[in-house]
């Protein structure tokens, strides 16, 4: 597997990996019907921006590294009621 797609399913450093295998199975499963599917694209969508907007506020913070963890992420996750 190439080290960009390794990246992809790294945990670390993508937290969407869950939306995006539902979103993918979701087309495989709908012959890739795209209106079939249109609650699993937004569920990515919406994971894509609620993470992206917790990486640039650590960002102007300072905080390092911008993408919390995967286990920071869970305790985030936890705190917050329906982030998405």
């Amino acid at each position: 597997m190439p080290k960009y797609a390794q990246q992809l399913r790294d945990h670390d450093r993508n937290p969407c990996i869950a939306e995006t295998d539902a979103s993918r199975k979701c087309m495989d499963d709908n012959n890739y019907k795209k209106d079939m599917c249109t609650d699993y694209f937004l569920k990515y969508k919406n994971c894509r921006k609620f993470w992206h907007d917790i990486m640039m506020q650590r960002k102007r913070n300072g905080v390092k590294p911008e993408m919390p963890s995967a286990e920071e992420r869970k305790k985030i996750l936890e705190s917050v009621e329906k982030p998405y």
